[in-house]
């Protein structure tokens, strides 16, 4: 059951995924307990930032070496971002903003793997403590859990859907 988390874990935290994290582990909370649930969800989250930053910051790398784009758009999008890095990416993993644009942000800055990678942890073991305390505080019923996944995969199928349509 954990082995399943952190694969869920690793593909619904991993650049362009579709599919939410929150109502599993809110799921898993009470199956697994609320540190394992957390412990495990981390790990998995850790996994694909690792896999992330192997990928993106080469790809970022060379289009930002381009000429024309360091002194455009990776100068305003790294620009406060150098100022604090680790705590912003620790801030925007508590929180339920959108992680993405401040993952673009460390990766356009280059910002190092063992910071970034503690920095995730940083912050999603707090927000995953939380949601999987409220999974065993709070007995959801499993179709409810559904409910809300369903409503959090709407904006991704929509953008991806969006695309599609764009496209053709």
């Amino acid at each position: 059951m954990a082995l399943t988390l952190f694969v869920y874990a690793f593909l619904s935290n991993v650049a362009l995924a579709l599919v939410p994290h929150e109502p599993v582990v809110v799921w898993y909370g009470p199956r697994l307990g609320v540190w394992i649930t957390a412990l495990v969800a981390t790990a998995g989250t850790v996994a694909a930032a690792w896999a992330d930053h192997r990928i993106f910051v080469p790809l970022l790398g060379r289009a930002l070496g381009r000429r024309g784009w360091r002194a455009g758009l990776a100068t305003r999008l790294t620009a406060g971002f150098r100022r604090a890095p680790f705590a912003i990416l620790a801030a925007s993993g508590i929180t339920p903003l959108p992680f993405a644009p401040f993952k673009a942000a460390a990766f356009a800055a280059r910002y190092p793997l063992g910071p970034y990678l503690g920095a995730v942890a940083t912050g999603r073991f707090p927000r995953y403590v939380l949601l999987a305390w409220l999974g065993v505080t709070f007995t959801i019923p499993t179709p409810v859990l559904l409910g809300v996944f369903v409503l959090f995969l709407v904006p991704s199928l929509g953008a991806w859907l969006w695309q599609r349509v764009r496209v053709n």
